[in-house]
């Protein structure tokens, strides 16, 4: 299995998706809804399409699983897990960052990752021992090991109910104890952001295995600590997660478990 072969028909993949992207942002942007703020458009479904197409003709004894168009051979060894357009809301406004986010896994296992942040067309790809990437140049997270040093990021499901208020909590928190916490509405970018050094930790509630699959490999292949927010093991079925530079994951998680 030639993992590198593998990667480029992914990163290709995540190319023409990324076009079809682009070209869009240059025409009205419509959009339906998935929930009362749960934004899809067309252009997501065509980049789902043209995705699954291009890794289909490559592995079709492959699964995959995709936000938009759900599952396909499910129980495969190896499975394909694709976010056409994460940050549709962002899209929509044409308000950075947003981007495509495809890996494969083998056996719930994450092995390659590959995710195009837009509109700056940042490439960040990784396989499992081999480190991580940034338009070719390897990448690494911070050295911050001080908390009050930190800059951090989160993310806000749509509903905003209990969960939402926690993380209010946490939110206001961070802010006042760190340089700053920042929300950008693309879960997979925030990953990259981790991996590259930008920021120093995230953290989300309500996740889907589609918004962390890529991103995770990237985190911590470029030397990050990925877990749940108690510090257990994270899978991308878990519906929390925290992403650190390892650094000040510890004191992260401590904090974080304390307050909820």
């Amino acid at each position: 299995m030639n993992l590198n072969h593998i990667l480029d028909v992914a990163v290709s993949a995540a190319e023409k998706a990324a076009e079809i992207i682009l070209t869009a942002l240059e025409t009205p942007r419509i959009a339906d809804f998935k929930g009362k703020t749960d934004l899809v458009t067309k252009t997501d479904r065509d980049a789902d399409q043209i995705i699954r197409e291009h890794l289909t003709a490559k592995f079709p004894d492959h699964g995959i699983l995709a936000e938009e168009s759900g599952s396909t051979l499910p129980h495969a060894d190896f499975q394909w897990i694709i976010d056409p357009l994460d940050g549709t809301t962002n899209f929509v406004h044409g308000f950075p960052p947003f981007g495509v986010s495809i890996a494969l896994h083998y056996k719930n296992k994450p092995l390659i990752g590959c995710i195009i942040e837009l509109p700056v067309n940042n490439i960040y790809t990784a396989i499992k021992d081999q480190g991580s990437f940034c338009n070719g140049e390897k990448i690494s997270v911070s050295k911050t090991d001080d908390l009050s040093q930190s800059l951090l990021v989160t993310g806000f499901g749509y509903e905003h109910g209990e969960v939402w208020e926690r993380n209010m909590k946490l939110f206001k928190h961070f802010t006042d104890i760190t340089q700053g916490v920042r929300r950008l509405g693309a879960a997979a970018v925030d990953l990259c952001h981790v991996a590259c050094g930008k920021v120093d930790g995230f953290w989300e509630f309500d996740l889907h295995p589609w918004d962390s699959a890529a991103g995770i490999l990237i985190a911590t292949e470029a030397g990050g600590k990925v877990s749940k927010m108690d510090s257990s093991s994270y899978d991308i079925y878990e519906n929390e997660i925290l992403v650190t530079n390892s650094l000040i994951h510890r004191k992260m998680s401590d904090i974080i478990m304390g307050i909820l």
